[in-house]
């Protein structure tokens, strides 16, 4: 909950508008560039991975070595919207058995 509150007081202060606050909604997305920049500066985070949701949208999930990470949705005009954040981020490497190995 910490950090959630935390991602969203940093990204509001990225989309303020003239030093005013938008709505919680509008508060979640800002341009690409100042949310990856704002998740490197205050939580250390790099992307992990990505993947499209359809040619407009890309899903990525950015993460930090202390295991916070932070899943964006971009689209092809450069905005990007927070969808989730957590802790514990875990990515061990998973070995899949081929049929017939």
């Amino acid at each position: 909950m910490a950090r959630f509150l935390m991602a969203t007081i940093c990204l509001a202060a990225v989309a303020m508008p003239g030093g005013t606050v938008q709505a919680d909604a509008a508060a979640q997305c800002a341009p690409r560039a100042d949310i990856i920049k704002a998740l490197g500066d205050k939580f250390h985070e790099s992307e992990a991975g990505r993947g499209l949701i359809n040619p407009n949208v890309v899903l990525e999930i950015f993460v930090s070595d202390q295991g916070s990470w932070t899943v964006l949705a971009s689209d092809t005009k450069g905005q990007s919207c927070i969808l989730s954040v957590g802790e514990g981020w875990d990515s061990p490497t998973i070995n899949a058995a081929l049929p017939g190995a």
